[in-house]
């Protein structure tokens, strides 16, 4: 049975997080193993998406609209892989005859100018590579979040969708009416496509095409060899980068969490917008950027945090939000969407995001951790006595709320939580580091004073006696994924007797078929929280058994090398906003842990 014979019901039981993922740091596309873009928001990431297919029931009807495919009838088989070390996609489908075509995609991007060429723009080439196969081009986008149809008007060359806040193009050397009318049609010669903003094209179509693609690849090739990556999983930590590249709003140097919003986090889960920018997920991604050697992205992210920190010094009163939109926006009013079913039909769909409102006090820690680099990394604009002065402030208010009750890295009941005192240490204990760096001996001593007497309070509440492990809440027996975190924070060494009791309560409480639960009440497995484990038991010697876990996590990344959000331990199916680059970032980490070093 072929996708367009399926029902709604059976064409939604078939939804996946099997995607490809392409972009250019300006505009993003999802893509499934059929070449069908399910998911874009235009312009921006957390724009209106003009597809919309993967939080739709189906895109089996005539009527439907939200997605852009290549059909090809009497479907057979798909194979699908990014063209070498870049985000190009290449996509072949093949029929019960033997017939075949390619779709490659690819949303350019390369040096033009002296600048960095971003379009919205998503080239889409299609060529026949066996037999005589024939397609169908399906290009439906909507606005509204999939309430709108857009009136269209033709020209000899382009289709024009109005849609309701711009105007897009399509150019293409296919018969317009072909494109128009969906109609069945031969491809005996390339067939090119360029959706991108309503402007006529000063050259020719073709020519663009292949130019475009060439210098895009030319330019993820340049960016690749600049990394700095380990002797074993070469082509997982290259996709990882790549894939943490695309999430990276070049022109403020935020990075966002993932590119969707509202895919449930578990079967019986809940729906998020994940399209903003956390700072809890900064420290990680700022020394894993630092690690492989990405210090043009790592300067632009961290000009995005300097810029929270700016804020938070003209206006100390105002506590620093755990999100941040991906132009410093600072509200993101969520809401719910009811003209999309969502994912499987799992709703309601939500847009924007209560988190700003949320008390997290481990967010002066995790900015703080993040800065670190401006001031030891001479490739990188050097901190100065103003800028720690700045931070300082920061500081402040961590040694004030350290002992404080907050909502937690989970955003949950109001207590004192673990790993949010452990961030407020944190920020004391870098700028102690900070300032012996800058030769400040009154500073040093003031926050070593400060991270000390901190320390001493927090493991005296936070680590229980009668389970010998750290607990995630003060005065409670319960663990969560965020204490596999210490030793790398540094608060505890690895091999401390009271680590090594928390890490044996995590394995024997959040660990389910080898993937590990954020918290025991949990269904389904955290990614990035398995990552962590796999460092810690690295971290404490268990090197084989890092080794092992790791490999059995990669077993079940999806088809194109990336990861989702969550993972239920049962039946390995994805769940969760995609592609989650907290996951990405823990892949890297352990990548080059594990490694044999480089030898020739």
């Amino acid at each position: 049975m072929s996708a367009l014979d399926k029902t709604p019901e059976t064409q939604q039981d078939d939804a996946n997080l099997n995607l490809a993922c392409i972009g250019n740091c300006a505009y993003t596309a999802l893509v499934d193993q059929k070449g069908q873009v399910v998911w874009s928001c235009y312009p921006r990431f957390d724009g209106d998406p003009i597809f919309c297919s993967l939080l739709k029931r189906s895109t089996s009807t005539s009527n439907d609209i939200g997605f852009w495919d290549i059909v090809i009838p009497n479907f057979d088989r798909s194979e699908q892989a990014y063209l070498k070390n870049s985000a190009v996609l290449s996509t072949k489908l093949f029929d019960k005859s033997g017939n075949g075509l390619e779709i490659i995609d690819c949303v350019p991007r390369f040096d033009s100018n002296d600048r960095e060429y971003r379009p919205y723009m998503l080239l889409r080439t299609i060529k026949a590579i066996k037999g005589r196969p024939r397609c169908q081009i399906r290009l439906r986008p909507t606005f509204g979040y999939g309430w709108g149809v857009p009136e269209k008007t033709r020209g000899s060359n382009h289709i024009r969708y109005l849609l309701s806040n711009m105007t897009v193009r399509l150019t293409t050397n296919a018969p317009i009416s072909y494109v128009v009318d969906e109609v069945l049609f031969n491809i005996d010669e390339p067939i090119y496509l360029c959706l991108m903003p309503d402007e006529s094209l000063k050259v020719p179509l073709n020519e663009m095409s292949m130019t475009y693609i060439e210098k895009t690849l030319n330019w993820w090739g340049s960016w690749i060899k600049t990394l700095s990556i380990p002797y074993e999983y070469q082509e997982q930590v290259i996709r990882s980068a790549i894939t943490l590249k695309m999430a990276n709003f070049e022109e403020t140097g935020a990075i966002v969490s993932a590119m969707t919003t509202s895919v449930p986090t578990g079967p019986k889960g809940t729906n998020h917008d994940y399209r903003y920018c956390w700072l809890r997920e900064a420290g990680s991604i700022v020394h894993m950027l630092h690690k492989i050697g990405a210090t043009t992205t790592l300067e632009g992210y961290l000009k995005f945090l300097l810029n929270v920190v700016s804020e938070f010094t003209d206006n100390p009163t105002v506590p620093i939000q755990p999100v941040y939109g991906i132009s410093l926006e600072k509200r993101m009013h969520e809401r719910e969407m009811h003209r999309l079913p969502g994912y499987r039909g799992i709703g309601p769909v939500k847009l924007g995001s209560n988190d700003p409102e949320l008390n997290q006090h481990d967010i002066y820690g995790c900015i703080i951790n993040s800065l670190l680099p401006v001031f030891i990394d001479s490739r990188l604009k050097t901190g100065d006595a103003d800028l720690f002065k700045q931070i300082e402030g920061l500081g402040e208010a961590a040694k004030k709320l350290y002992n404080q009750p907050d909502n937690g890295p989970r955003g949950s009941t109001v207590a004192n939580h673990t790993f949010s005192a452990v961030m407020c240490w944190v920020a004391c204990d870098r700028l102690a580091r900070i300032a012996e760096k800058l030769n400040l001996q009154d500073r040093t001593q003031y926050w070593e004073s400060a991270a000390k007497s901190m320390k001493e309070e927090i493991v005296a509440k936070a680590f229980n006696k009668s389970v010998n492990s750290f607990v995630s809440v003060w005065g409670t027996e319960k663990v969560d994924a965020y204490l596999l975190q210490l030793p790398a924070l540094q608060f505890v060494d690895a091999k401390d007797p009271q680590f090594l009791g928390t890490l044996e309560r995590i394995e024997k409480t959040l660990i389910k078929n080898r993937f590990v639960r954020v918290t025991e009440d949990e269904q389904v497995a955290s990614n990035s929280a398995t990552f962590e484990y796999i460092s810690a038991l690295y971290d404490v010697g268990r090197k084989d058994e890092a080794r092992d876990h790791f490999e059995y996590a990669l077993s079940n990344i999806n088809s194109n090398g990336m990861y989702s959000e969550n993972i239920d331990p049962e039946t390995k199916t994805h769940w969760g906003n995609f592609p989650q680059n907290a996951a990405s970032v823990g892949l890297i980490t352990c990548a080059t842990k594990l490694s044999k070093a480089w030898s020739f």
